[in-house]
């Protein structure tokens, strides 16, 4: 590490409210979540603290013990004096030449350059007096976010489905052996866009037939129904589906989106896949160049990971920024939901998010 920098990380297991399980085995056994919450500070700004955030997962090569050395290894390729922060156009400026240094330092890791990310984008922001939106020449004015309902079975999903009716959207987690009567229990206690994300559980032999049933059931999406680099199965799916597929496993970062052009409609970006909140906003900007639609995803992941992905939605037409409301106890205040489902994004410096006394 460079010296100029602190940092300290503070690892939260915290219970879901309900039980929460994908079609990825590796993403665990649905009752707990791990995330690592990083707390960074400068020598050139005494008394100014950046909280970041990054949810590993094994998926993608990351682990709790991972993120530690490679984030050690990223602050070694930056110092303190690379983060401008005498006026806000400087400071992102300077914040995009520190994610190209992450870059050039090391490839992949996208959980642990999230965490020192979000973190130098709350230090910069507290620094210039800027919410981190403004940092980088956004809107405030975001779309409302979806709500996320696990694998299990077919009634205690519609039973979460109906208390969870306040949302305008819900993605349902698909790849067990009772997808379709799963959708059935949820169509008939909501009545909203349902989004279905398969996880890379089908296969084309599942996925076929299941095309007009969903058609039916009025779904709005399917999110990565195969394995990441199937291309050919997703544009087979894609060239006979009139629902839009989305990209999620196959798109981590913005290196991938070119090679997806013509395969499927659009792509999931997410902050702890693609390194943080400049990536994920450069991301978003060259998936709407491409022509893609654009879903802003999270993990199951804090206030301080949502407060950073509803920084840059502005850019997405599809939000699903649910991770802090799925979860029994979220450790952070200051971001707030309104009673239209759509996260405030308030105009006090950084992510406006502080540890709750």
């Amino acid at each position: 590490m460079n010296p100029g920098w602190n940092l300290q990380i503070r690892v939260l297991e915290i219970p879901y409210r309900d039980p929460f399980r994908i079609a990825r085995d590796s993403h665990g056994a649905g009752g707990t979540m791990s995330t690592m919450i990083v707390e960074l500070r400068s020598d050139l700004l005494p008394g100014l603290v950046g909280l970041g955030e990054g949810y590993p997962d094994a998926y993608y090569g990351e682990t709790l013990a991972t993120m530690p050395v490679v984030m050690d290894h990223l602050l070694g390729a930056v110092g303190p004096a690379d983060l401008d922060t005498t006026a806000v156009e400087a400071a992102g400026a300077a914040l995009e030449a520190i994610g190209a240094a992450f870059d050039r330092a090391i490839r992949g890791h996208g959980a642990a350059k999230c965490a020192l990310d979000i973190a130098l984008h709350d230090l910069a922001g507290k620094a210039t007096g800027a919410p981190v939106h403004r940092l980088l020449g956004l809107s405030a004015l975001i779309p409302p976010t979806d709500f996320t309902l696990g694998l299990d079975e077919p009634a205690v999903v519609a039973e979460r489905a109906r208390r969870a009716g306040r949302f305008p959207a819900l993605k349902i987690k698909l790849g067990g052996p009772a997808d379709l009567a799963t959708l059935e229990a949820v169509r008939s206690v909501y009545g909203g866009p349902i989004r279905v994300d398969a996880n890379t559980g089908w296969t084309p032999e599942i996925a076929a037939p299941l095309i007009p049933e969903l058609v039916r059931l009025g779904v709005e999406l399917i999110e990565q129904p195969f394995p990441a680099r199937r291309y050919d199965w997703l544009l087979d799916l894609q060239s006979a589906s009139p629902i839009p597929i989305v990209a999620d496993e196959s798109a981590v970062a913005i290196e991938d989106l070119d090679a997806l052009v013509g395969i499927v409609d659009g792509v999931n970006v997410k902050l702890a896949k693609c390194g943080g909140v400049g990536p994920a906003a450069r991301m978003l900007a060259r998936a709407r160049e491409l022509g893609f639609r654009t879903f802003l995803g999270c993990m199951e992941e804090t206030s301080v990971g949502i407060a950073a992905s509803a920084a840059v939605a502005s850019l997405a037409e599809w939000v699903d920024l649910d991770g802090c409301l799925l979860l029994a106890d979220d450790p952070f205040e200051g971001l707030e939901l309104g009673d239209d489902c759509r996260w405030r994004l308030s105009d006090a410096p950084g992510l406006g998010v502080a540890a709750r006394l």
